[in-house]
């Protein structure tokens, strides 16, 4: 099914962290028929998350942070185990995993495999997720982790199954978090 977009009103709504706008548009359905929308959409900028795992261990690396959005919505401490991640700003997906893996981790990764692309939250923001693995051993650990300014990150080397079980218990809540380890398990690279 196509659409057709009139696009009526495009209007800032806020500037504050990332933009915050509201549309009105008009979509037209392949029979001609019409309907208006109005939508407020975060545009926040796209990102990359990627997986640190290690075949000899079964395990895999993981971070421990506190979320804002979470506590607003419920989660008691606000803290989220996920998976490392950042935004683009002007880097490639590549070049931004890359860095935050040594910010947040603490891991200089070698070989990164990029896995795929998600929208994670479609129906009003606008970020794509760019979604990498990599193996990691004890040797490419360079710092703590942790972070940097404001962050305050725990770096968490668990089990692959107790990672696995983590989510079935709803301690990892995190989309990113679950759609990689599940892909962890679905290609075989450790064993739950």
């Amino acid at each position: 099914m196509t659409f057709k977009i009139n696009l009526i009103k495009n209007k800032i709504l806020s500037e504050n962290w990332f933009v915050l706008r509201n549309y009105t548009y008009e979509l037209v359905h392949h029979d001609g028929e019409v309907v208006r929308h109005k939508r407020e959409v975060y545009d926040r900028g796209n990102g990359a998350t990627i997986l640190l795992y290690n075949r000899e261990k079964n395990s895999v690396v993981l971070i421990r942070q506190f979320r804002i959005a979470t506590w607003v919505n419920g989660n008691e401490s606000g803290e989220l185990i996920e998976t490392c991640a950042g935004l683009l700003d002007d880097d490639s997906p590549e070049e931004c995993i890359r860095k935050e893996a040594v910010e947040e981790t603490g891991y200089e990764v070698g070989r990164v495999e990029k896995l795929f692309a998600a929208y994670m939250s479609p129906g009003g923001v606008t970020e794509l997720i760019h979604f990498f693995a990599a193996e990691y051993t004890d040797a490419m650990r360079s710092n703590a982790g942790g972070g940097v300014d404001d962050e305050a990150i725990t770096v968490l080397e668990l089990p692959f199954p107790e990672a696995m079980a983590m989510i079935k218990d709803g301690r990892i809540r995190d989309g990113k978090a679950i759609m990689l380890l599940q892909h962890a398990a679905l290609a075989g690279w450790l064993k739950a």
